[in-house]
């Protein structure tokens, strides 16, 4: 009788049927060397190797990057856990998160233009040299588990590299875990030094009183935690408003308010930015910016 075994591709990874991976060989042998000028073809074919060890499941591996590095994110993205694996893999990992990153446009939030501490930036939430960026998380904190999701939270976990999603586990066995308003983990292969992670209400059909005032509290917990930590500037995406539902404007009006009201009764300077990426949210929060400013 031959054993059926399931084949990894891009193809089945974006079909949504997810797995979950919480075991892991510890006996992974690497095969390939590690060399120091190895392109990102060659980082992602190899990551893909270790991965086709660490499942034992065949993986078809293309000659087409674009397609392995989605691949590659998404076996990413589907894995609780990565125990036991080589710390070669983070070293490839990294080296090819960094290599994509400096194909970007790095933005520093410093040097952006701030009005009474405020300012919007529009455009990747990834490129931001920051002190610290919110991640709109989910109630799990562990990030997105559907394979090269395009919410937020998949978007940071998938740049920052798979140590968030084990520093995000190890805060699980905390003992204040709880009582934790905020999740903090560093930056990892992102440019910001810290990510705060924070889930945000979720809104079914218009907003009641108390999703207004859960959204407002996701900016002050942010903002307390900026202040207990002494940081300088802090990036907040649009919070609620994707996968939650949270309409557009009405979490803009939540936010810029939640904002601009802890800044006027907080003795502590800093300075923020709104973050968008979405045309409709880019119109709405330069219209109420502006509103706000006359």
């Amino acid at each position: 009788m031959i054993k059926q075994r399931r084949i990894y591709d891009s193809k089945f990874l974006l079909s949504g049927k997810v797995v979950y991976n919480k075991g892991v060989s510890k006996s992974l042998h690497l095969l390939f060397s590690i060399g120091g000028n190895m392109t990102k073809e060659q980082i992602v074919r190899t990551l893909l190797k270790m991965f086709e060890k660490q499942l034992k499941q065949e993986i078809l591996i293309s000659n087409d990057y674009e397609r392995n590095r989605k691949l590659f994110r998404g076996l990413c993205n589907m894995s609780l856990s990565l125990n036991g694996i080589d710390k070669q893999f983070y070293d490839l990992q990294d080296k090819l998160l960094q290599t994509v990153l400096k194909e970007k446009q790095i933005v520093d939030v410093e040097k952006l233009e701030f009005k009474n501490s405020i300012a919007h930036f529009n455009g990747d939430i990834t490129t931001l040299k920051a002190d610290v960026i919110v991640n709109a998380a989910n109630d799990e904190y562990l990030g997105c588990f559907y394979p090269c999701h395009n919410c937020i939270d998949n978007v940071i976990m998938s740049a920052s590299g798979f140590q968030m999603r084990n520093e995000l586990l190890k805060l699980k066995s905390q003992p204040n875990y709880e009582e934790q308003k905020v999740k903090v983990t560093r930056g990892y292969n992102l440019p910001c030094r810290f990510v705060f992670h924070i889930a945000g209400p979720i809104c079914y059909g218009e907003p009641t009183n108390q999703n207004e005032q859960d959204l407002a509290n996701c900016y002050k917990y942010c903002l307390d935690k900026a202040k207990e930590m002494k940081l300088q500037n802090i990036v907040f995406c649009c919070i609620s408003t994707g996968e939650y539902s949270y309409p557009n404007k009405k979490a803009c009006k939540v936010a810029v308010k939640t904002v601009k009201n802890w800044l006027k009764n907080n003795d502590y300077c800093i300075k923020v930015v709104f973050n968008t990426f979405k045309q409709i949210d880019k119109e709405i929060y330069e219209n109420e910016l502006s509103r706000e400013n006359q």
